[in-house]
């Protein structure tokens, strides 16, 4: 049976770095905050909490900065982290519109929290290209947990046989295919129509 919908990660897929730069490469010169203070401090401290919604984003990074980084308001490195975060693949976008057309439901499977996960969805305007957006804070668990694929078919009411992940971690690919779902790895050396025809999906 040939899937329904094809489920699709953002980073490293439909958002990417074609520069293979990080979005806080030049963080310490642009804002002033040490990289590895923010991610020994805010990220490893706290994310978890964050991405599986337990936990505001807000409410925890303004009093981490507060410790490392005074200088710098929470809304301030919020706007920094988003727009260097956000480089979207338009090639793939582009390629993935046919298979739209023809009938494929286009939802995004992603390990995000509520914040960024609206401005991927409003600010960036994936609405007007993808159907749904299945993300972890909204969910409560995070790819590769079984949990994630549960969640996302009880929202969807897609069989797994329905569903196809395009995804740039080995690991959310084995999980995926261990629940049921079709899913391809996503490294960006290939087309679109090549990966899906790794796994016989075609137009």
């Amino acid at each position: 049976m040939s899937p329904r919908c094809l489920m699709v990660d953002v980073d490293g897929v439909v958002v990417h770095a074609p520069d293979g730069r990080r979005w806080d490469a030049d963080i310490e010169a642009d804002l002033g905050i040490s990289p590895q203070a923010l991610q020994e401090k805010f990220f490893r401290a706290h994310f978890h909490d964050i991405v599986h919604g337990r936990a505001d984003l807000f409410d925890r990074l303004a009093p981490a900065l507060a410790e490392f980084a005074p200088h710098v308001t929470a809304q301030a490195l919020v706007d920094y982290w988003f727009e260097k975060d956000g480089r979207l693949n338009h090639a793939l976008l582009e390629a993935l519109a046919p298979w739209r057309a023809a009938g494929y439901a286009l939802h995004l499977a992603t390990v995000q929290e509520h914040h960024r996960a609206r401005h991927l969805w409003e600010k960036l305007a994936l609405k007007a290209r993808f159907d749904a957006i299945h993300y972890a804070a909204d969910l409560g668990c995070a790819k590769p947990d079984p949990a994630f694929w549960a969640a996302v078919q009880q929202r969807t009411g897609y069989a797994p046989a329905d569903l196809l992940l395009i995804d740039d971690s080995p690991r959310n690919v084995e999980s995926a295919r261990a629940a049921g779902w079709a899913a391809v790895l996503w490294d960006g050396t290939e087309t679109l129509d090549e990966v899906l025809g790794k796994a016989a999906v075609r137009l």
